[in-house]
């Protein structure tokens, strides 16, 4: 049997997601549902006569931006060349104007060669954070009802590239994740989302046009966990100066740290609003 490369379906994705782990990624308990129905088309792999041999997400939020991630190889297949294939057929497949990743720093050569320039740095922090809920009558739970303000506050405040009503659906409805907003003049004017990962927690996204309101969601979306002790995780882009004065004002710890690349033109995000990003797969 010849290697071939196609769409993966929904049960192959949930082994993209073990390899994820694998890897150290430490995807959500959720994120099957609420990624795979953000572009039931954007997720691809190579097949071989042991099944799933290489994955690639290349995800389209419409016709202006895409978003690639999830580029895991086999480890008995690395090396071969069937990853770059993978590659290339899924870039080839996704036509937007623009599409972003986050890669390992030591691959920005590579993503080079493919038409992708260097935007900025993220910058994953970790640590055990307890926090008390905070009394403030501004923030209230998120629900799938709120998606539309959600999307309209996310692109009035330029926080994502393009609408993203399909992801932010399960994001947001998805069986125990978190999501907390506080009000605001046009309906919110920020909130963030917490999820159970495969160890402790992740927060992202976390938009807030103030670094007193991002610690507001950011300590009651702590105050939701049932494992207080349990370790957290915030991805932040490293020009947000104030994202990392929260992070380090709670003693948390940079682990990990991705290239923003961009093929095609950057978009003009508000990065000093984006105090969490919502996840280095779908951007």
């Amino acid at each position: 049997m010849k290697d071939r490369i196609k769409h993966l379906g929904m049960t192959d994705f949930r082994t993209a997601l073990d390899w994820a782990a694998d890897e150290g990624w430490n995807p959500g308990l959720h994120d099957a549902d609420a990624f795979f129905n953000a572009d039931p088309e954007g997720f691809w792999g190579v097949f071989d006569r042991q099944g799933l041999a290489a994955v690639i997400s290349a995800v389209r939020y419409g016709s202006q931006f895409g978003f690639v991630g999830f580029y895991i190889c086999r480890p008995d297949r690395r090396g071969q060349g069937i990853g770059y294939r993978l590659w290339q057929a899924a870039l080839a497949a996704n036509d937007a104007a623009t599409i972003g990743l986050d890669g390992v720093i030591d691959q920005q050569d590579n993503y080079r060669k493919s038409g992708f320039e260097f935007a900025h740095r993220n910058l994953r922090f970790g640590g055990v954070v307890i926090a008390n809920a905070p009394k403030n009558h501004d923030l209230f739970t998120l629900d799938i009802a709120d998606i539309g303000v959600i999307d309209a506050f996310e692109q009035t405040n330029r926080l994502f590239p393009e609408g993203r009503l399909p992801f932010l659906k399960g994001w947001l409805s998805a069986p125990d994740h978190v999501a907390i907003g506080l009000h605001g003049p046009m309906g919110v004017r920020g909130y963030g989302v917490l999820r159970p990962c495969r160890t402790g927690h992740k927060i992202g996204p976390l938009f807030a046009a103030y670094i007193d309101d991002a610690r507001l969601v950011f300590h009651a979306l702590l105050a939701s966990r049932a494992d207080q002790d349990g370790p957290v995780w915030l991805d932040i882009p490293e020009p947000n100066h104030h994202a990392r004065m929260l992070v380090e004002d709670h003693g948390m710890v940079a682990e990990f740290e991705t290239a923003r690349m961009y093929r095609g033109p950057a978009p003009k995000l508000d990065l000093d609003m984006i105090y969490g990003i919502s996840s280095f797969e779908l951007g």
